[in-house]
């Protein structure tokens, strides 16, 4: 449960090192309370993940929510509103302390890390396994 309160509307969050440190906190210290094992214990995360069974971190899911939110509205018909709010850029320049980078700046890079191309979104099979949805191969 805490999971699914943790990842709720993940895949619109603009992911910056702040927040994912602290969403992987929030995660840890839910596991933590779960298995009943205290920070003085001194037993590192990676340990516990292993203990408990957990393979990846959160935030490699909430990367994986936003890819596939990102290709489902990259396939959609041109006119839908979610492809519209997606392609919308303001014309006007930041105002001082807004973010400097944006949600599809984020997108961009963590296609570059993981080897994605723009339009492999049309095929489904090959963007869900470049995305880590699946474990096989095709």
């Amino acid at each position: 449960m805490i999971k699914s309160s943790l990842l709720y509307g993940s895949k619109t969050w603009r992911l910056t090192e702040n927040y994912k440190r602290w969403v992987e906190a929030t995660e840890m210290d839910a596991l933590r309370r779960s298995s009943r094992i205290s920070r003085k214990e001194r037993i590192r995360n990676v340990t516990l993940r292993q203990q408990i069974g957990l393979e990846k971190p959160i935030k490699k899911e909430i990367e994986q929510n936003q890819f596939t939110w990102y290709g489902h509205v990259q396939r959609m018909a041109e006119g839908r509103l979610p492809k519209i709010a997606l392609k919308w850029m303001p014309k006007q320049k930041r105002v001082p302390g807004r973010p400097k980078k944006n949600w599809m700046e984020g997108i961009r890079k963590a296609m570059n890390e993981r080897n994605l191309n723009e339009g492999g979104w049309e095929d489904r099979k090959q963007w869900s396994l470049g995305v880590g949805q699946r474990r096989t191969t095709f």
